[in-house]
This record gives C-alpha cells, structure tokens and sequence, in this order.
C-alpha cells in the first residue's frame, strides 16, 4: 500500500531501499505482491478457464480488476510501466542510457524463464542489436530492475551437491500483466506464462525457490565420459518443507510424463515430487509416487501441496 500511495501522491515510487531507510527501527518490511490467482477469482465473476485468460493476459496488479474494458486495461499497464516503473528507475539510479535499460526489458520479457547471466544477455546486445554494453552494466540494471519488484530471480542449486551454482539465473516478472505490456501483448505462450504464475504463487506463500539441477555423469558409446545436467523446474524451501515441482503445460501421453519426471526420479531423497498441468483430473499420485495435478487445483488450493 506504501508503493501505491507514494505514486499517487507523485512522489517517487518506492523500491526496497527505499522502505529499508524510511522506516529502520520503526516497523518491518511486508512485501505486497499483486493479487494472487485465488484472490483474483475471489472476486472475478466468470468461469476459472476464462479467469485465467484473463489473468495470464492482464496480470493481478489490483487498479486493472476495476477496469471492464481491454483497452483501458491494457493502456493503464503500459502507462504504468512507462510512466511510474522506468522513469523511476532512470531518475532515482541516474541510468545515462535509458534505451539500454529499456532493450534489457524486452530481453528479459521475450525469455521469462529461460536461464541467462549478463555476459548472454551482452552477446545479445552485440548481435542484435550491434551494441556493446558491459557485463557490470547490465548486472546493475537487472539489480535496478529487481529491486523496484518488476522481476525476481531464480538460482540453480544442485541437489546432489548441496550447494548454489552462481549462473546462469532464471527471471521471472512479478506481474504478468506488466511483462505483457512491455511486448504490447505478444508473445503470448502459455507454456512460460504458468511457469511464472506458479512461481508467484510459491513466492506469495513464502517459500525460497531455486532451480534445482541434477549432474549426471555417463559414458558415451565411444567410451567417453559425458556430464548432462536435468533440470527441476523448482526446488521449493520454506521451514523444514521442501518439494520438488515440474510446470508441464500438457502431458498428451505417457512418454511425456516419463520426460517430465525423470530428474524428479533421480534427487536421491524422500522430498515430495509433484507435476503441475494445464489441465487434469483431480489431483493423483501416479505409479512412481509423484503427484500430478492441474494448476487450478494448485492455485486455488492453499494447502494444495499437502493433499
């Protein structure tokens, strides 16, 4: 509520740093994220497939739920995005090159999900856009970018290993209706857009989410060892909990669900495995003890992870 009195006031809108000097020793900071999936249908008159169009377009930043037209909606993001979110960012870090900024954005709109690290992200720049920006520079705008809350990053832990891998990072945007916006609503893939809802949504419960990684190594048929490296897609922490989950869109038959658990398969623990699909029957255990289950079960569920 803080952020969104000091833009109304046309102050300047709040980041981390900012809630951190204003009110040390005064109080503790509550990060408010945009209305979760479950509190966007608490008040969204339609069906849940037609809620989660909507919301997978939109996002859940609270002003766009009061606004019935998708015009309207979609110039409130973009003005938002334009107006309050980049301008504060050039203006509060002095950001010399606000075009730099701005490309990184679309970078990192285009491959929500997808793992990258500055020194990918400067080849990009160089091939695409035939500019030459450092890795220091981009690693402080993606500080920038994170710390206003746009986007939040996922790192890889190995499982096995026990221990974080620094890079590459996956980036997610805290609002999707936002990370539309940038794009002027293209690229609209549902397969990246539930990943990063379901990533919301762990974060809104309060787990720590990394990507988790498995290393394996193996001999190829000319007897030469290989090291192939599976991918969870989160590795979810909170207390003494954690599990294991895969975002798979669709799972058209059998073949696929082997494809989609086989790093689960192969953490060497206990932790509980759980699959989340577009669509699904109700929530079941399968054959190898993983839970599958759609993700409006998962989202609208609270203690879903526990059935």
């Amino acid at each position: 509520m803080y952020r969104w009195k000091r833009a109304q006031e046309g102050k300047s809108f709040n980041e981390r740093t900012d809630v951190i000097t204003e009110f040390r020793g005064r109080g503790d900071e509550v990060h408010m994220y945009p209305l979760s999936f479950a509190e966007f249908m608490s008040v969204y008159s339609g069906t849940k497939q037609d809620g989660w169009n909507e919301y997978m377009l939109y996002g859940g930043l609270p002003p766009v739920m009061n606004i019935s037209s998708p015009e309207e909606k979609i110039n409130f993001l973009k003005l938002l995005f334009e107006e309050t979110y980049i301008s504060d960012i050039v203006g509060r870090h002095n950001v010399r090159n606000r075009a730099e900024l701005e490309e990184l954005l679309n970078i990192l709109s285009s491959a929500i999900g997808s793992l990258t690290n500055p020194t990918k992200l400067s080849a990009a720049f160089k091939s695409v856009k035939q500019k030459t920006i450092s890795n220091a520079t981009i690693k402080r705008y993606i500080e920038y970018l994170c710390d206003s809350f746009l986007i939040d990053s996922a790192v890889r832990y190995d499982i096995k290993g026990k221990k974080y891998i620094d890079t590459p990072v996956k980036y997610y945007f805290t609002d999707l209706g936002l990370r539309n916006a940038r794009l002027n609503f293209r690229q609209l893939e549902g397969t990246y857009a539930m990943e990063n809802i379901i990533f919301n949504e762990l974060k809104i419960r309060g787990f720590n989410v990394d990507v988790g990684v498995i290393t394996l190594n193996k001999t190829n048929e000319k007897g030469h060892g290989i090291r192939k490296q599976l991918e969870i897609d989160f590795v979810c922490n909170r207390g003494f909990k954690r599990y294991y989950i895969q975002s798979a869109y669709a799972i058209p038959d059998q073949a696929k669900m082997e494809q989609e658990q086989r790093s689960l398969m192969l953490t060497g623990d206990f932790f509980k495995k759980i699959i989340i699909t577009k669509d699904a029957p109700a929530p079941y255990y399968n054959d190898d003890g993983v839970l599958v289950m759609s993700v409006y079960d998962f989202l609208l569920e609270e203690g879903s992870l526990d059935i």
